[in-house]
């Protein structure tokens, strides 16, 4: 394919990170923009030290862009132990948080780590601005920090940042240029709101002729979508961009085992609800494939594979819009 599409995906945490592990395979132009809002762990502590924004998720991109074998994914995500300075910080933080510093600015120092890595893709963060995310309970209580936030277990009615982020200006370009800018997976007020609160990138997200597409979660997420359906999902992000946007949906159509369900409706945590009606008057394209796994550990986790292969089939029109 000579001008590859221009796929641009946007998120943080595990499920960005999965999602892009499937799509490297197949011939797309990616660029994943990544929120660095996260206050704890490593990253928060790299983030007060050196006033940087939060590098653990564009680690994490980095690395499921990357054409590693298993040997180098184990390198950059290995954690030093102990109770010295470096204690708890994996290598692949330090390395990218030493590259910010020897060019000077985020968006140049992950571009050069991105060729020693050799990246499939481009990796982007939101902004360049180090901010703290605050949510808004629906008790009114304001938390502040990204990792608090799910931790006081309320229902949330707004997140926000404490100060205007200004986003940086290869983002809102990759945006502008797409051709499907996708949304998800992950988290849906920490990992994927502080992307979309961002101003510039909202404004560039909503004008762009490209095909949006959420991606759902399957499975709820305590302390943020505690009892939510898919259409709860696509209406909170609505109300923080104001405007409906979306012209698809992806959603997983098979059946967890009821022994998975059952070990996670211990832990109080539910299947995402399917509420088809609700989503029908969002005029979107619901898209049900089968597309969950059961990993060692037992959890549920969107194969990357099967995913990116959906994805790419509307890329290609295989599945009529």
């Amino acid at each position: 394919m000579k001008n590859k599409p221009k796929i641009v995906v946007l998120g943080g945490g595990t499920g960005l990170s999965n999602l892009l592990r499937g799509l490297k395979y197949f011939p797309l132009d990616i660029t994943a923009i990544v929120t660095v809002a996260d206050d704890g762990g490593s990253s928060g502590r790299l983030r007060t030290e050196f006033n940087i924004p939060a590098p653990g998720d564009i680690r994490n991109v980095m690395i499921a862009l990357s054409e590693f074998e298993s040997k180098g994914e184990e390198l950059l995500n290995y954690r030093f132990g102990g109770t010295s300075d470096l204690a708890g910080h994996p290598i692949g933080n330090l390395m990218l948080t030493a590259m910010i510093n020897m060019e000077g600015n985020i968006v140049d120092g992950i571009k050069a780590l991105n060729e020693v890595l050799n990246i499939k893709g481009t990796v982007l963060p939101a902004t360049s601005s180090s901010c703290t995310l605050l949510a808004e309970m629906e008790d009114g209580e304001i938390v502040a920090g990204e990792s608090k936030i799910p931790a006081v277990n309320k229902r949330i009615k707004r997140v926000y940042f404490d100060k205007k982020p200004k986003a940086v200006r290869e983002t809102v370009s990759a945006i502008e240029q797409a051709d499907m800018v996708i949304v998800g997976i992950g988290s849906l007020y920490t990992s994927i709101m502080p992307n979309l609160i961002i101003e510039e990138i909202k404004d560039a997200i909503v004008k762009s002729k490209a095909h949006k597409i959420y991606v759902s979660n399957a499975m709820e997420q305590p302390g943020e979508t505690a009892g939510y359906s898919v259409g709860d999902h696509i209406k909170a992000i609505y109300s923080h961009v104001g405007v409906e946007f979306f012209n698809s949906v992806i959603v997983n159509s098979k059946k967890i085992p009821n022994d998975i369900l059952k070990k996670y409706k211990e832990q109080d945590v539910k299947e995402i609800k399917i509420d088809l009606e609700n989503l029908k008057k969002y005029s979107l394209k619901i898209i049900q494939e089968p597309l969950i796994e059961i990993s060692e550990n037992k959890t549920v986790r969107h194969n990357p594979l099967k995913l990116a292969s959906t994805i790419y089939s509307l890329v290609l029109g295989k599945i009529k819009l």
